[in-house]
């Protein structure tokens, strides 16, 4: 009975064997089949390397058979340098006892696909934990990896873009009130990532402007309120004090029940933007402040022909008159007050000339000391006297070449600003000096040459200025005095005077610590005796020769035809230079030695009659007059190199002296 019951149990034992291998058999079958249809690459190797099993995947990189490949190593396949590469990322993953991933290029032998593989290796174990090998598998990336790369590749186009565009993008969690900035945001508020959080009240700790916080307020009012996108443009605070401006959009993030969840949206820096807007402003304010400018020019043009005209016979009578009196004569000091005055309305007309920028100048050497101890009292009376004008001059001092009334119209400049920057009292120096810069000195300072030069300085007590005015001082327009207040062309004139005599100027100032103007003129040799006002007496060498005086305007004709009479000259008048040409045939055996002549003249200009007059006499003297601006004389080509040229109106002893020099030059 036992013998019995052991066979039929070893039957039904065999049987369960039999249906577990079919299991097996079947089990290893799917396996085999799932193994073989996936896509990626799957292989075994021993612990040294030898292929052990592969998919058909992994046969066609080798373009081979598994058959083939089996009881095979890499080496048998691939280059040594690629194979080195496959044994020590196997060897890498024994080691560790874990799974290694790594990336591969791989080029397949059966159509020579290349591609890029991530592949995962994984240490095999029997049940007692003893090493067996090495699992391989592999999946083809590339697809993945160029995608990866194209959107990395958009990503730096799109940082770069924002980043030329100062563009950033922030959102703003409404429940948690969190809020999140791109790298592009900090750098439009020069802060650093590290140190400062975006929160709404460290935002809102930034800017001092109410307005800003009430922004916020509105924002979240109309997010809620309309789901369309919306936009604000708002200054702020730079972390230096200085102000910028940026543009902002935004849109507001909903629910699924349509609730506000956030606002998202954009940040632009418009600061440079803003900027140009204002310079754009200003420089059509400018381009109005200069063609109003342009248009008292033309005005002080125009007025100054007939005004010099005026004057001229008024300090030619007069002087005239006072070479007729005795000088105990109680007239005397009448017609002396008569000339000062048209002397002092000749400075005014040039004055008038000089701020519309049209002015004929003349310099002269000059002693420096001397113009300013006369300008002394108008420049108290030009400051008030709340303001203490202190006056410090150098002695001896070299001499600069210069038209007074420029150094008249310097120093009136500066010590208007001067003033203008003191609140209440205060003092003003004035001081002079000698001045020697070596070429060390001027490699280091920019504008300055070697040189021995005069001194020109003007300090004040005042409220001074920073380093940002200071590098726009002398541009034209520019001023920091109130709309009205100033016209921005004082500083930008005594520039150019100073540039015109070829000297330079320096500014040194601190915030509330005062400013000092300091010019410097070329030095002339010291031997030379600067011009000197002579007496209103004084009789200048007169002559005999033969002058033509040339004149539409009678009054002047006739006053000039006297004072030149009266030095000895002979003259022939003409009001038209038809009738100077006329003189001069029925003239033409006799020699005349000079010609006197207005610039604009009736007929034709005093140029062309010149040059007519020079062809019947080739050895004629020119002595050109005017009293027009010196545009207006320059466009009739007057002021051409060597050519003798006196401006209205003139003295006798201008005249006089300007004659001989013409008639004596060889």
């Amino acid at each position: 009975m036992s013998a019995q019951f052991s066979h039929e149990e070893l039957e039904r034992q065999i049987k369960e064997l039999e249906k577990t291998e079919k299991a097996l058999i079947q089990s290893e079958s799917h396996l085999r089949t799932l193994v073989d249809s996936i896509p990626d690459l799957i292989w075994l190797k021993d612990p040294n390397g030898v292929y052990l099993r592969c998919n058909p995947t992994f046969e066609r990189l080798f373009g081979a058979e598994e058959s083939s490949i089996v009881g095979k190593t890499d080496y048998d396949f691939v280059d040594k340098e690629l194979a080195d590469f496959f044994r020590k990322n196997d060897c890498k993953a024994m080691e560790l006892d874990r799974p290694c991933l790594n990336e591969e290029w791989l080029t397949f032998s059966d159509d020579g696909y290349h591609g890029l593989f991530e592949t995962v290796k994984t240490p095999m174990k029997s049940p007692d934990g003893k090493l067996i090998g090495v699992l391989g598998i592999a999946r083809d990336i590339t697809k993945r990896k160029l995608t990866e790369e194209s959107l990395k590749e958009t990503e730096r186009k799109l940082r770069e873009a924002q980043k030329m565009a100062k563009l950033g993008f922030w959102s703003w969690d409404i429940h948690s009130g969190a809020v999140e900035w791109s790298d592009e945001v900090y750098q439009i508020f020069r802060l650093d990532p590290d140190e400062f959080i975006p929160r709404i009240e460290s935002i809102q700790a930034l800017s001092p402007w109410s307005e800003d916080h009430q922004r916020d307020a509105e924002l979240i009012r109309r997010a809620r309120e309309n789901k369309e996108p919306g936009a604000y443009e708002q200054k702020f605070l730079f972390p230096d004090k200085s102000i910028g401006f940026y543009y902002s959009t935004f849109q507001g993030i909903y629910d699924d029940q349509g609730d506000l969840r956030a606002i998202k949206g954009t940040v632009q820096d418009i600061t440079e933007k803003k900027r140009a807007e204002e310079e754009q402003k200003r420089m059509e304010e400018q381009l109005i402040q200069a063609q109003k400018m342009e248009s008292i020019g033309r005005l002080a043009g125009g007025v100054a022909h007939d005004f010099n005209n005026m004057l001229s016979i008024i300090l030619g009578n007069a002087e005239m008159v006072l070479d007729g009196l005795d000088k105990a004569n109680p007239l005397m000091s009448n017609v002396k007050e008569i000339l000062k005055a048209a002397e002092r309305s000749t400075n005014l007309t040039k004055q008038l000339l000089a701020f519309a920028r049209k002015q004929t100048i003349d310099p002269q050497l000059l002693d420096l000391n001397e113009i300013i101890d006369d300008m002394l009292k108008m420049l108290n009376r030009l400051i008030g006297e709340d303001i203490d004008l202190v006056w410090l001059p150098q002695k001896p001092l070299g001499l600069a070449k210069i038209d007074p009334s420029q150094v008249d119209q310097v120093l009136a400049n500066l010590c208007i600003n001067a003033r203008d920057s003191i609140r209440g009292v205060g003092k003003v120096t004035i001081e002079t000096g000698n001045v020697v810069f070596d070429t060390d000195y001027c490699r280091e300072h920019r504008g300055c040459v070697p040189g021995h030069f005069v001194m020109i300085g003007v300090s004040d007590n005042g409220s001074g200025m920073d380093k940002a005015t200071q590098a726009n001082l002398f541009e034209p327009f520019f001023t920091t005095k109130e709309k009205g207040q100033g016209s921005g062309l004082g500083l930008a004139t005594v520039y150019g005077i100073v540039k015109q005599n070829n000297g330079f100027i320096n500014v040194y100032s601190e915030p509330d610590q005062g400013t000092s103007f300091k010019i410097y003129l070329p030095s002339h040799a010291e031997s030379m005796t600067p011009e000197v006002k002579t007496d209103l007496r004084q009789e200048y060498s007169g002559g005999n020769e033969t002058l033509l005086l040339v004149e539409d305007e009678s009054a002047i004709l006739q006053m000039t035809q006297t004072i030149l009479t009266g030095l000895g000259y002979k003259v022939l008048a003409a009001s038209t230079p038809n009738e100077a040409i006329e003189i001069v045939r029925k003239n033409d055996e006799k020699k005349i030695d000079l010609l006197i002549t207005d610039v604009i003249l009736p007929e034709m200009n005093g140029r062309d009659l010149s040059k007519k007059l020079l062809r019947m006499h080739p050895d004629l003297k020119c002595l050109f007059m005017s009293g027009y601006t010196a545009n207006v004389i320059a466009h009739h080509g007057v002021l051409d190199k060597g050519i003798a040229f006196i401006n209205k109106p003139f003295s006798r002893q201008d005249l006089g002296r300007k004659i001989r020099e013409v008639l004596d030059e060889s």
